[in-house]
């Protein structure tokens, strides 16, 4: 636990993301897209929670990434018949 201006703030571990304030949030938010992961924050606050139940983060990564390849298909083969 660290604090800001007055304000207690977690770090992202086990069910601590709804305590986790507005600030840590940005913070990872941030880095998400430093990293250009191309999450939202709706997106990132997801794959925390599921992180937080104990679902493996690279197994995760992999179901995205396989995910955005199956919209791009789709987008692709739509325009085609278009």
């Amino acid at each position: 636990m660290f604090s800001v201006a007055n304000e207690e703030f977690s770090v992202v571990t086990s069910s601590s993301w709804f305590r986790c304030g507005n600030l840590c949030k940005l913070v990872l938010l941030e880095i998400s897209r430093l990293l250009n992961t191309g999450l939202d924050m709706e997106s990132l606050s997801i794959c925390v929670r599921l992180c937080e139940q104990g679902i493996n983060p690279e197994a995760l990564s992999a179901v995205i990434k396989e995910l955005r390849k199956a919209s791009e298909t789709l987008k692709v083969s739509e325009n085609c018949t278009n």
